[in-house]
């Protein structure tokens, strides 16, 4: 069809490289590795978020030898009037999420829309330590798709979310970053 179909694959070693057509996209990813996430370029204006996906789908804990997050189930955080979560002044959607340190260090976090142009993502940290559990707040400036990125010191952990927005979303609301939080908006090269 004189289209031309790219992949961008984050490599790890023991990793098994799969191929499939999904929604008129080639979609490459990889198995047996928990640093690994694929991502897609789409194929005929078409775009297919390539979600993380943890547990066949369900959610749960996703991880590496330097961090683990806990996941949604499929890797989708929905705002929505009575959900979970929050809108900070700014109209970005924040919400609750857990990390576990398993090398000392302070998490940074940051990330970026795949589908589309957005401020990065950031994230509101009350700091717990050098070691162990982490909960922050993820900060989206706009739904889409998105990849985050959490580092501590030379390690770090990539995973791939949708972010989507019903209504006015939910009724929590925030002014910028509580009292005694840092704001992490990293953007290091992988």
């Amino acid at each position: 069809m004189g289209s031309t179909i790219a992949a961008k694959i984050f490599a790890c070693s023991g990793t098994v490289l799969l191929a499939r057509v999904l929604g008129g996209a080639v979609v490459l990813g990889t198995a047996l590795c928990s640093t690994a996430v694929a991502q897609t370029e789409p194929h005929a204006g078409s775009f297919v978020c390539p979600v993380t996906v943890v547990n066949g789908g369900t959610g749960g804990t996703y991880g590496n030898d330097v961090l683990e997050v806990v996941l949604w189930p499929q890797s989708k955080f929905v705002f929505m009037p009575g959900g979970a979560g929050f809108v900070d002044s700014d109209g970005a959607l924040g919400i609750k999420v857990g990390w576990e340190r398993r090398k000392k260090g302070h998490l940074e976090v940051g990330g970026r829309r795949l589908d589309g142009e957005a401020n990065p993502v950031r994230a509101y940290i009350y700091d717990y330590g050098e070691i162990g559990f982490q909960p922050i707040y993820l900060v989206f400036p706009t739904p889409g798709c998105w990849e985050v990125t959490g580092h501590v010191g030379d390690g770090s952990l990539t995973f791939v979310v949708s972010v989507e927005k019903i209504g006015e979303g939910p009724s929590w609301r925030f002014n910028g970053p509580p009292a005694g939080m840092r704001v992490s908006m990293v953007d290091r090269p992988k």
